[in-house]
């Protein structure tokens, strides 16, 4: 559909339309701009701690590039991550109350590449591929965030031990 408006009209209406594009883009950019700061504000992840990242995580909480979050206070899955020489996979796996855990032949392989602010997690499939960088890396705990700016923060998986009959 075509709108005609009269150039008289026309002249009213630009003022509003553009400080409506001002504000988007004023928008775009300090959500560009937050996700650098964060970035950088983190404390830089070495070679030799991703190794650290060996193991089984649960994600905690999500923050969204609007400053909304989402708390996780259980998961009926986790994370095991697997790193040898700068490439592994990433399997979600289901923890049993014996200590074993059930999974499927799943797994999203990856490749961590040294980047200017820290390492990134590259993943690639058939289907599509995207990236996480690293903000921290901790023997309990890490974050990660990804190129839209949705941050993750994972905790490492305790398993609940129930005292022997």
């Amino acid at each position: 559909m075509i709108l005609l408006v009269p150039k008289a009209k026309r002249k009213t209406l630009e003022p509003h339309l553009n400080a409506r594009k001002l504000k988007y883009n004023g928008m775009k950019k300090l959500i560009h701009l937050s996700f650098l700061f964060f970035v950088a504000c983190q404390s830089e992840v070495s070679k030799e701690d991703l190794k650290q990242l060996n193991g089984y995580w649960e994600i905690k909480k999500v923050v969204f590039p609007d400053g909304t979050t989402k708390e996780y206070k259980s998961s009926s899955t986790v994370d095991y991550f697997e790193i040898e020489d700068l490439k592994g996979f990433r399997k979600k796996v289901q923890p049993k109350l014996n200590g074993t855990y059930d999974t499927s032949n799943d797994a999203e392989l990856f490749t961590i590449v040294k980047k200017e602010h820290g390492f990134q997690m590259v993943y690639k499939n058939e289907l599509s591929e995207w990236s996480e960088t690293l903000l921290s890396l901790h023997e309990t705990s890490f974050s990660v965030v990804n190129k839209e700016g949705v941050r993750y923060d994972y905790n490492r998986f305790e398993p609940i031990e129930l005292p022997p009959k």
